[in-house]
């Protein structure tokens, strides 16, 4: 397990969430592996909180010597590497973004050829496996020995409901090509809400997954960056609470096609509500042009989006139904 904020935003912010953090293992009798937390952030826009910089890496140190948690911070250059172990930190994540770059994260594999660190290698942006297996291999030839990667979705302009892309598969094929290297989850960031949290996490826990790693924060609305997607530490322990860690291989595959199915769910409703929503801009523009609310031409296309041949005779029948019942809905709210 590992959790932390997002981002370090102050010495207090981070002790109050540690605190706070050590109050629930020790209740629970768990061990917090690892405390993350951002210190040089990557933004996509440039007036977005891009973290404290160095500053930060003081108030770490210190939560290191008061509550025993190792710190994990994420590093983008060799430089930021070296100012890390001026404060006796010595795990670090390699992010998203600069996974994207080969170029890049050989040179931080190089900076800790050799050293006692932990490195946590999370999926690149884009979803290619050969890319992440790539980062990963760099700093196994480097003879880091402590080794993990971290499924934390791809960007995908395909994907409506969560932040980024599960694409499971990927993640998996990388747990085939390395059986030993542990493989964690990041919900967080596949999310972009709590509300998801719990069912991403229990989808990672049922494919085997050896850990989980989500953001959590003394007070998340008062986070700088990404507060929808972070937990309390209470929160957090709750939903650590509801999760199935260890079963029999019967019930994993039960509990994953389960937790899949609660997954597939949301997104329908989801997806849903925003076609009402939708369908409700539909009817302004109707009225304020004057057009009328049933247009057979246009219906007869949203059919033949839904129903293919190849489709059996039970889902088919089912769809004729579902479209129906959507249809005559549809022409209630524009009417």
């Amino acid at each position: 397990m590992i959790a932390g904020p997002c981002a370090a935003e102050s010495e207090r912010q981070l002790l109050d969430t540690a605190a706070q953090l050590q109050e629930e293992v020790r209740a629970h009798g768990w061990q917090l592996a690892l405390y993350r937390a951002g210190v040089w952030k990557p933004r996509s826009r440039p007036d977005s909180f891009e973290g404290m910089g160095e500053a930060a890496l003081p108030w770490l140190a210190e939560v290191q010597r008061q509550f025993g948690f190792p710190v994990c911070v994420e590093v983008m250059t060799p430089h930021q590497v070296e100012l890390c172990r001026k404060h006796g930190i010595s795990a670090f994540w390699v992010g998203a973004r600069t996974g994207v770059n080969p170029a890049t994260v050989q040179e931080i594999a190089n900076a800790v050829k050799g050293d006692p660190v932990t490195v946590l290698v999370k999926n690149p942006m884009v979803p290619d496996f050969k890319l992440w297996a790539g980062n990963v291999e760099r700093f196994l030839h480097a003879g880091v020995t402590k080794v993990m990667a971290v499924h934390r979705g791809f960007a995908d302009s395909t994907e409506n409901v969560y932040r980024n892309a599960p694409r499971w598969e990927i993640p998996i094929e990388l747990k085939v090509q390395f059986p030993d290297l542990p493989i964690l989850c990041d919900p967080s960031h596949i999310c972009g809400h709590t509300r998801w949290i719990a069912q991403i996490a229990q989808v990672a826990l049922a494919y085997g997954f050896d850990g989980l790693m989500m953001e959590c924060h003394a007070h998340p609305e008062q986070a700088l960056s990404d507060a929808e997607q972070q937990l309390t530490p209470r929160q957090w322990a709750e939903l650590v609470e509801t999760l199935s860690f260890k079963t029999n291989v019967p019930n994993r595959d039960l509990v994953k096609q389960r937790a899949l199915l609660e997954n597939v769910d949301t997104q329908l409703s989801e997806l849903l509500s925003m076609r009402f929503h939708i369908v409700d801009e539909i009817a302004r523009i109707k009225r304020d042009n004057n057009l009328p609310v049933v247009q057979p031409q246009q219906w007869a296309q949203v059919r033949k989006r839904y129903l293919k041949a190849d489709q059996d005779i039970q889902y088919q029948e089912f769809i004729e139904q579902f479209l129906e019942v959507l249809h005559i809905n549809s022409i209630k709210r524009q009417q």
